[in-house]
């Protein structure tokens, strides 16, 4: 029986469970911090991550703070990471993506296109050809990334951005809900509007 132990009971894991039971799942378990979650889209909450070595199964985190991500992917780097695909997305037969990633309903990934570790491919979605998403990237609902697209690390794509062709974003920075990104950027930082820019150095989160 193929068993999956997802880390966050949220409403991003209320997702996860259902893509994990559509990719052949059978038993579904989460852990959390909050001692008062008890179960979470009709499954049971074991514990925290304290007990995660005592389980067997695999391991999907599904939590939308990058850098929490990392930190719970990174501490049980020994164990199973899935990559989870919900049936209705498109993948070119050539993509390459990475443990720990889940893509959601409706997206499209297109030829050529590399997506890291750890990263969230949210639902309808689109990401062009040749385009290299970094690890430990979410990438919310309805974003759309033109061909030759680069994403660095631990960046967060608002939902409904637009990133034109052969630009590149660095690693940590945030590009808020409905932004366009027009030409390269280069400062780690959160980026609004349209066409986006810099909003602050020192702010960076899921907006």
């Amino acid at each position: 029986m193929k068993k999956l132990i997802i880390v966050g009971a949220s409403g991003h894991g209320k997702v996860v469970a259902d893509i994990a039971l559509l990719n052949g799942y059978e038993e579904i378990v989460f852990i959390d911090g909050n001692p008062d979650v008890k179960t979470c889209a009709g499954f049971p909450v074991v514990g925290d991550e304290s007990v995660v070595s005592e389980i067997d199964g695999d391991l999907f985190v599904a939590i939308g703070n990058n850098a929490t991500r990392k930190r719970i992917m990174e501490k049980f780097s020994d164990r199973s990471f899935s990559v989870l695909i919900h049936p209705t997305a498109v993948i070119a037969r050539d993509a390459q993506i990475g443990k720990g990633t889940v893509v959601a309903a409706g997206v499209v990934v297109n030829p050529n296109v590399k997506i890291g570790r750890g990263c969230i491919v949210n639902t309808s979605s689109s990401i062009d050809h040749d385009c290299v998403v970094g690890d430990y990237v979410h990438i919310a609902v309805g974003a759309r990334l033109c061909g030759t697209v680069c994403v660095g690390d631990e960046t967060f794509i608002g939902a409904g951005v637009t990133i034109i062709n052969n630009t590149s974003i660095c690693s940590g920075c945030t590009i808020g809900a409905g932004a366009s990104v027009i030409k390269n950027i280069e400062d780690k930082g959160t980026y609004i509007g349209i066409p986006a820019r810099l909003f602050n150095k020192n702010v960076v989160g899921m907006i």
